[in-house]
């Protein structure tokens, strides 16, 4: 005679399930089916707590085609740029929760296109925003550029090297390298030890980027193009010449060696811009960079800031930013 608990031929034991365990259980296989695009935002970066004081950060779109970022706290906040669409600003700072009667201005790093397209249009859709950018840049707008002469009556002038204050921010201009008008980079400070310096097109580590950049918990960099690929690619040989010079932009090698100098363990996150569609991919530009972090000895390993349990454990994060669409808002603390 069997006993109690035998069960008949053929018949696998079944423990009871958790109704949680199986909806994670289901979560995870949905997760394994999603598309390879799909996929990378099965993690998300890790967010602070309620009383953590932090930036967040995102990226709207960075390289040529255009260059638009958001950088904010719990209250408010303010772009760099505004060369990215307006709905696809407003929509992504929605998505996010943050809503444009928060966002108090915007800071123009100098007056190519690709990064002040559509800064008349943004003005005029969100009539309190403020345009802070210096006098010389403005005139350069205004005079290589199809824009209404409107666009003074949102300007507030800054000048390199004096702080200004956007409501709890405070930001330094500080002189860049490239052939815009008067090109700048921003240092951002929120209190004591929320640092974030930006620097989109360089085409040189000058004295003033380097001060700026050493102090930064955070830093936004070009690395613009990988060397081979500017040299065997079909640009022009005066366009090539333009881009390698010590006013046009900062290839991967120089960005890496020059983040690789700097590296202290106060330096958190990198983010990676302005990469080229024709001359850099970002696997190009991060395993330079990560490369060069590595072979420094200061750095043991870096993360990709998607806040998985192997990347927070990493001793930097490191992000290429995406050209054309939107990043994930990154909560820097």
């Amino acid at each position: 005679m069997g006993s109690l608990f035998d069960l008949p031929s053929g018949v696998e034991p079944q423990l009871p399930v958790h109704p949680s365990v199986k909806r994670a259980a289901e979560r995870y296989l949905s997760r394994r089916e999603m598309k390879e695009d799909d996929a990378a935002v099965t993690f998300e970066p890790l967010k602070p707590s309620s009383r953590q004081r932090h930036l967040r950060f995102i990226s709207f779109g960075s390289g040529s085609s255009g260059n638009c970022a958001y950088v904010g706290d719990e209250h408010s906040g303010f772009l760099i740029d505004a060369g990215v669409d307006v709905r696809l600003v407003e929509e992504t700072l929605l998505r996010n929760g943050v809503d444009m009667d928060s966002v108090k201005g915007i800071c123009l790093t100098h007056d190519h296109s690709d990064h002040i397209r559509y800064v008349y249009a943004l003005c005029r859709r969100f009539r309190h925003l403020v345009i802070y950018c210096t006098p010389k840049t403005l005139n350069g707008i205004l005079r290589r550029h199809s824009i209404s002469r409107r666009i003074k009556d949102y300007h507030h002038p800054i000048y390199k090297e004096f702080p200004f204050r956007i409501d709890n921010f405070e930001l330094t201009a500080f002189d860049v390298s490239h052939d815009g008008t008067d090109n700048a980079g921003f240092y951002v400070t929120n209190g004591d030890t929320l640092r974030f310096a930006v620097a989109t097109d360089l085409g040189c580590i000058t004295e003033r980027v380097d001060h700026y950049m050493r102090q930064a918990r955070f830093v936004m960099i070009e690395s613009n193009y990988d060397a081979g690929m500017l040299e065997r690619g079909r640009y022009p040989e005066y366009l090539k010449a333009r881009i390698r010079a010590g006013r046009g932009h900062l290839d991967n090698v120089e960005a890496g060696r020059f983040l690789a100098d700097m590296f202290t363990p106060a330096l958190t996150h990198v983010f990676l811009c302005h990469l080229s569609l024709d001359n850099n991919t970002p696997e190009l530009a991060l395993h330079s960079v990560e490369g060069a972090l590595l072979a420094s000895g200061k750095v043991g390993s870096t993360g990709d800031a998607s806040g998985t349990p192997e990347s927070l454990s990493a001793d930097v994060q490191l992000v290429a930013l995406p050209r054309y669409v939107a990043s994930p808002m990154y909560y820097l603390f």
